[in-house]
């Protein structure tokens, strides 16, 4: 009698564990989602002619003036559309100051680029690589009428703009060209693990991704990286350099005050989506974290260097004291936010 009785109080206390455990993990996805919102809400079926033809255009280094590079020499597609180095080199070789962003997801976001929020379209930002002089991205300027030269005189691309614009009698214009690929830009949207995990596939995180995601939020790092892209769009300066002011400043580091004029905004910067963030290497908009434990580093320092110090550094960025098993499971979580192949 002992015996059964010994049995049924384990299988008592063994079916309360797993309802403690399941409350646990519920409780897990109550508090991820009440941090990182819903899953990116549903796109509206594409034109497939037209995002077709803004993919071709992606990749035509017809759209340079010197015919030497294309949208996609920067925005590659097996780095999540970047392109792997630490700031971006222009069609005519000019170094830039900014490293490349990804345009995945770029549909998605209320405002554009590293610092500037007045570029609120992908038809907007669009124009600055093409036709853009500080600094030279594509290199269009001048070359206007030749670069269309070349597309008319090519032997498909007439006739894919007439397909993707059936009632244009005259498509093959900058506009179109622009819309198109604005199109297929917007067509580059995220999907993997982390969608189905907020969908509800609580399996679809490792248990340490899990932990990370926790830890996530705890930390604050939620409070900048919040949504479905894990961004909230403000601007901020984490520290990264001591300058004081305007005359320290160097060129190119300017940040939203390029934009405003405001001496409060000086190394102010759009806080990035970070979803496929492990494909993105290097980071923050100068590339000059090399790792994902490096930006971790500058994180649980409250920034870097001299820039720790700096009085435009912003006030959300504080010290963080993370264990090497925090480190390791915000790192986990980071990598889950890798779109399927």
């Amino acid at each position: 009698m002992a015996f059964v009785g010994t049995t049924a109080a384990r299988r008592r206390i063994s079916i309360t564990m797993t309802i403690v455990a399941a409350a646990a993990i519920l409780w897990l996805l109550f508090l991820v989602l009440e941090r990182f919102s819903a899953p990116i809400p549903p796109e509206m079926p594409p034109d497939l002619a037209l995002v077709e033809l803004g993919a071709a255009l992606f990749a035509e280094p017809t759209l340079s003036g010197n015919g030497a590079q294309s949208c996609a020499s920067c925005h590659q597609a097996a780095r999540a559309f970047t392109d792997g180095l630490s700031t971006a080199v222009g069609s005519t070789g000019e170094a830039h100051t900014l490293n490349t962003p990804s345009v995945v997801n770029a549909g998605e976001l209320a405002a554009l680029g590293w610092a500037r929020p007045d570029l609120t379209s992908l038809e907007a930002q669009i124009t600055v690589p093409l036709f853009g002089t500080h600094p030279v991205e594509l290199g269009a300027v001048g070359h206007e009428a030749e670069i269309m030269g070349r597309l008319k005189a090519d032997a498909s691309y007439p006739a894919r703009f007439r397909a993707a614009f059936p009632g244009d009698a005259a498509p093959l214009r900058w506009e179109r060209v622009i819309e198109a690929l604005a199109a297929y830009v917007r067509s580059l949207r995220s999907s993997g693990p982390y969608d189905r995990f907020l969908a509800g596939d609580v399996a679809a995180l490792s248990d340490e991704a899990q932990r990370g995601a926790q830890l996530f939020g705890e930390v604050g790092c939620s409070a900048c990286h919040s949504g479905p892209l894990l961004t909230n769009g403000s601007y901020h300066n984490l520290g990264l350099y001591g300058f004081r002011g305007v005359r320290d400043v160097p060129p190119g580091q300017e940040g939203l005050y390029r934009v405003t004029g405001q001496a409060r905004d000086l190394g102010r910067w759009r806080v990035p989506s970070l979803r496929n963030v492990a494909l993105t290497a290097p980071y923050f908009h100068d590339g000059s974290a090399a790792t994902l434990e490096a930006v971790l580093d500058v994180y649980a320092q409250g920034g870097r260097g001299d820039g720790q110090q700096s009085l435009l550094k912003s006030e959300a960025l504080v010290p963080i004291t993370m264990s090497r098993e925090d480190r390791a499971a915000l790192i986990a979580f980071l990598l889950s936010l890798t779109d399927d192949p």
